[in-house]
């Protein structure tokens, strides 16, 4: 079948997110495809990472469809590269995660091409999304001016569930001052930044309320010099995660109040970070949207919310009716397990197909 031949051109190339040569011959690659069905291509140049591409159609309805996927993966050159294919599965970087999507998306519009003429439905596929999109999501916020809805071609659930809503996240440091001393002949002299950070952990931790969806996990610690010196100077980094906006606001307030405060008298801290995708929200609008798919596609769509964060995230806050999980379903992504069930990528490609023609024709 032309989709795995496709795909597997895609795999083989090593496309990790600080790769910008692999990541632009992916790039250049969908070039083609898109190309080739009539679309015009936007490249957005990076020095240091990939160029971003948007895929443009003829648009000619207040209503507009954005395709939304991304190109990099996880690992670096020589880690896991490899393809390979079984009466079942296939196996390798982005054949869930998102290569397989993005192919989806390809092989849906040539089978609307047959039929329809190409119109009011754009795609972008960004570079760094794996690395949290710092830079895309700037363009993404942008572009989405233009468009009503959206679909996110990240892998489907175990069942082929699509994603309605998925969690916000965030990713902090906290730098702690303290005052290096011997802690034989001068303990008392010194100011335990190690301490200090301790506590703050502590305090950290006890902002999680998993009833509510909420977490907060201190994933690094780092600090001191020596067994024989008070530590000088302590680091901690830690990511937020969360269901709701108030969620949110709940834990930036409190993490404030914690780096403020000195549990361990002469230390100083300073917080740094940023929310990195806020959440995305099940609303009203995107339930219905999911009701009208059902409806044109005779299709039951059973839906998730999803503790994963991606650029759907982006989309849906600026506004955009977003669903996500239109990829084909796998497991094991980001790891050298990861695959992609073979069945999925046909029932996706009839999914989005109906999709696109009912779009098209302005039956959405």
């Amino acid at each position: 079948m032309s989709l795995f031949k496709n795909l597997k051109e895609l795999i083989i190339i090593n496309s990790y997110t600080k790769n910008k040569i692999g990541v632009d011959k992916v790039g250049a690659i969908f070039d083609r495809h898109f190309k080739d069905l009539g679309f015009e291509c936007e490249i957005f140049k990076r020095e240091l990472i990939g160029d971003h591409r948007l895929y443009k159609s003829k648009n000619t309805s207040k209503k507009r469809l954005l395709l939304l996927g991304h190109i990099d993966t996880v690992f670096p050159e020589g880690k896991f590269e490899e393809y390979k294919e079984d009466d079942t599965w296939v196996y390798g970087p982005g054949v869930c995660d998102m290569k397989g999507g993005n192919i989806v998306i390809v092989e849906a519009l040539k089978k609307v091409q047959n039929k329809l003429d190409i119109k009011n439905i754009d795609i972008l596929l960004v570079s760094d999304e794996e690395s949290g999109s710092d830079d895309s999501k700037l363009l993404s916020k942008k572009l989405a001016k233009s468009y009503t809805h959206c679909l996110t071609y990240e892998a489907a659930g175990e069942e082929n569930e699509i994603v309605t809503a998925r969690k916000g996240v965030g990713t902090f440091f906290i730098d702690i001052k303290g005052k290096a001393a011997h802690a034989g002949n001068s303990y008392t002299s010194g100011c335990n930044a190690n301490l200090e950070a301790s506590y703050k952990l502590q305090e950290l931790t006890k902002l999680t309320n998993l009833d509510l969806g909420t977490t907060l996990n201190v994933g690094k610690m780092e600090g001191g010099i020596g067994a024989n010196t008070i530590s000088p100077s302590a680091h901690l980094t830690f990511e937020i995660r969360y269901e709701t906006k108030s969620e949110r606001d709940r834990l930036l307030d409190n993490i404030n109040q914690i780096v403020n405060k000195a549990y361990v008298d002469g230390t100083q801290s300073t917080l740094s970070g940023d929310i990195q995708r806020d959440v995305m929200s099940e609303s009203k609008e995107s339930l219905e949207f999911v009701k009208q798919l059902e409806q044109i596609t005779q299709t039951t769509l059973k839906t998730e919310k999803r503790g994963g964060v991606s650029d759907a995230n982006i989309l849906s806050n600026a506004g955009v009716i977003t669903l996500d999980g239109f990829g084909p379903f796998g497991d094991g992504d980001h790891t050298i397990k990861e695959r992609a069930l073979r069945s999925s990528f046909n029932q996706r490609v009839d999914l989005s197909t109906k999709i696109f023609s009912h779009f098209i024709k302005g039956e959405i």
